[in-house]
């Protein structure tokens, strides 16, 4: 399979992974060569892959040593930046060329003012100016405190990823949040979004149920819940970018908030390890996938075209059949907001432990 297939149903595909060594690196699987081969047009980033990538890794040292002198807080600032920055220039070209839709790079605030909306604000502010680059997305994650985040940032002509969605109700909310944001914005135009909907997690929260029910209705939908969900979050897309609210902001140059699908790496090993590339393929989406999974579906990913717009109905008869067994939707995704925000809140701080200890040396 080419890569250029899954593109060319509009779906672009970034990479959800960064570190120096591959900024800089000459194989395969730095990013200049999966810019040049695989078709990535786009990196995101998140607590845990800086937290991986910075940790033990000798291309940090002499920089780490240099800041001995700061705070371990404005270490990791400055090493982040410095990564998100460098990977924003090798994306130019693809920036300039697709007038800004794809060539983004992610870099996310702090975790901990997850539930702090103005730290929120005054962090992303903050980030964008330092990277200082047009290329650059800020993540902001679709905690109730980052929505009023969301819309304050859009407004000032700041191009958001809205991180940790796992709900089709939380998803509205989020567009309505951009909405907001881009009604207030000066000039529309220059603002991008995306919306990264999280995939895999909800099937191992709904599988786990599922095996624990026992019943052959449970066993049949094991594997469903994560590509239903996100299948209905595509239909909601379409409708909320349809309506007149949407259509007098595209009037005034806007661009849509496009869902990316995040999360997409298959943890469990008897599905197939394509499955959340090739089932989410649809015009005007994203999907940030892991190295490996990005491997998978070139060697060996079917593209059938779109599969996602076709199938809201066998959506809708997937929750339904979970209802019916007493699995609630509503109280999975809440659960792993409060998870997803943890866990990046203790990755961020293994990462300023790790650098406090480098300082010392």
């Amino acid at each position: 399979m080419s890569v250029s297939d899954v593109a060319r149903f509009g779906t672009s595909i970034w990479l959800d992974d960064l570190s120096r060594a591959k900024i800089t690196g000459t194989d395969a699987q730095s990013l200049p060569s999966r810019i040049s081969n695989s078709g990535v047009v786009g990196v995101t980033t998140n607590p845990s892959i800086f937290a991986s990538a910075i940790a033990g890794a000798s291309e940090y040292a002499s920089d780490i040593a240099a800041m001995k002198n700061l705070s371990v807080d404005e270490c990791v600032k400055r090493l982040t930046t410095d990564d998100v920055r460098d990977a924003c220039d090798l994306f130019k070209d693809i920036y300039s060329s697709t007038k800004g839709i794809d060539g983004r790079v992610s870099i996310e605030v702090d975790p901990r003012l997850a539930h702090d909306t103005a730290g929120t604000i005054a962090a992303g502010k903050e980030l964008w100016e330092i990277v200082d680059r047009p290329n650059v997305m800020i993540k902001v994650p679709a905690t109730l405190e980052g929505l009023p985040a969301i819309t304050e940032l859009i407004a000032a002509g700041i191009s958001v990823n809205v991180t940790l969605i796992f709900s089709v109700k939380r998803y509205g909310a989020v567009i309505d949040a951009f909405l907001s944001g881009i009604e207030k914005a000066t000039n529309p135009s220059h603002v991008h979004s995306v919306a990264s909907f999280f995939v895999s997690r909800i099937d191992s929260s709904v599988d786990a149920l599922l095996k624990a029910n026992g019943s052959a209705e449970a066993s049949a939908l094991l594997g469903k819940a994560a590509i239903a969900n996100a299948h209905l979050a595509y239909q909601l897309f379409e409708e909320k970018f349809a309506s007149p609210r949407w259509l007098a902001q595209a009037e005034r140059g806007a661009h849509k908030q496009r869902p990316l699908w995040a999360s997409t790496g298959v943890k469990d090993p008897t599905y197939d390890d394509t499955r959340y590339v090739v089932e989410l393929i649809a015009a005007e989406t994203v999907n940030t996938m892991p190295q490996g999974t990005l491997d998978a579906v070139i060697d060996h990913g079917v593209v059938r075209g779109d599969t996602i717009s076709e199938n809201y109905a066998q959506a809708v008869e997937v929750f339904n059949a979970l209802s019916q067994l007493g699995i609630s939707l509503n109280s999975i995704t809440t659960e792993l907001e409060i998870d997803g925000v943890k866990k990046f809140a203790q990755a961020w701080q293994e990462l300023l432990t790790t650098l406090e200890t480098a300082q010392k040396l």
